[in-house]
């Protein structure tokens, strides 16, 4: 089947099932429970009518996934993605199960805040999305003065090689409105503190909007004057605290100069910060988004002791 073919038949899905369609080959168990993850987070860019040649998403669906599989992730947020994108990259990511819904309907309309996840690694849980707004169960609600719905995707994931459990959120707040991004700060604290188990180590990643220093991303990385109390480790900012060109958000530019580092993975504070890169492409027509994607290896050797609410069932 051509690649297009497989486009047409998975956009009729829903394509909010984790349910897999053959079960997973033997993993190999670690003996030391270590629970060693590579993680990205990419704006893969929504085909939009303005993008057109080298841009357009036919034309750079085989470069975003070669970024995919140079990052090699173990667990990727995608922010972005329109359903037909969803399905091309369900279909060209084939050792990768699926979470994520439409912002606009919670079905298939608008953006995903989608995560994938290595099938054979890890065993899915309860998964679910909320609306960044006072009424956070209602698709499509805004009402925080942006004009943009904005969503976050979470899920529970148990993996195999050492039984340690993780809790993966993947978000992407509004560009233009300060006051919005800070809400939704708050918001997914609180559904992290709700929804996340004592034992379960935290994965937060996002295109946020907002670079390093912004109170709405220092609140959950623990700067600032009033962090949250379970505040997350920012890797790229504690591996490199001294490079000053940063920038994820280019524009299609290729730019590199500047601090407009807008994509994030924060993850538990007790995790060991191994590496963490921005993947750029070098040439302007080589690039697979208007974003550069971001990766991070982490380990943990402990297991979390976070005192949180009970998780909601």
């Amino acid at each position: 089947m051509s690649r297009l073919a497989a486009i047409t038949l998975l956009a009729g899905l829903a394509l909010v099932s984790c349910e897999k369609k053959e079960p997973p080959r033997a993993v190999v168990v670690r003996e030391d429970g270590v629970l060693d993850l590579r993680l990205a987070s990419f704006n893969v860019r929504r085909n939009a009518g303005d993008d057109a040649g080298w841009r357009e998403w036919k034309n750079r669906i085989d470069r975003v996934v070669t970024a995919i599989r140079t990052m090699d992730p173990d667990i990727l947020g995608v922010q972005e993605a329109i359903h037909a994108q969803a399905a091309d990259l369900r279909a060209s990511l084939p050792d990768f199960d699926f979470y994520g819904i439409g912002r606009e309907d919670g079905k298939k309309a608008g953006e995903y805040a989608a995560i994938f996840w290595k099938h054979e690694r890890f065993e899915a849980g309860k998964s679910g999305t909320f609306w960044l707004s006072d009424f956070p169960e209602q698709p499509g609600s805004k009402t925080w003065g942006n004009g943009i719905t904005r969503i976050a995707s979470w899920i529970h994931l148990t993996d195999r090689p050492t039984g340690r459990r993780v809790f993966v959120l993947n978000t992407h707040w509004d560009h233009r409105n300060q006051p919005s991004r800070e809400k939704a700060a708050r918001l997914i604290a609180e559904r992290i503190d709700a929804l996340a188990r004592p034992d379960e180590e935290i994965v937060l990643l996002g295109d946020m909007n907002a670079t390093e220093g912004n109170p709405a991303v220092d609140f959950l990385a623990g700067r600032g004057r009033s962090p949250w109390p379970h505040a997350l480790g920012d890797p790229y900012a504690a591996l490199h605290p001294e490079v000053k060109n940063r920038r994820t958000l280019h524009f299609w530019s290729a730019r590199r100069d500047g601090w407009m580092k807008v994509d994030h993975i924060l993850v538990s504070k007790n995790a060991e910060f191994l590496e963490a890169g921005i993947l750029r492409a070098d040439r302007q027509d080589e690039q697979p988004s208007d974003h550069y994607p971001v990766w991070v290896h982490v380990r943990f050797s402990e297991r979390s002791t976070r005192r949180l609410k009970p998780a909601l069932r």
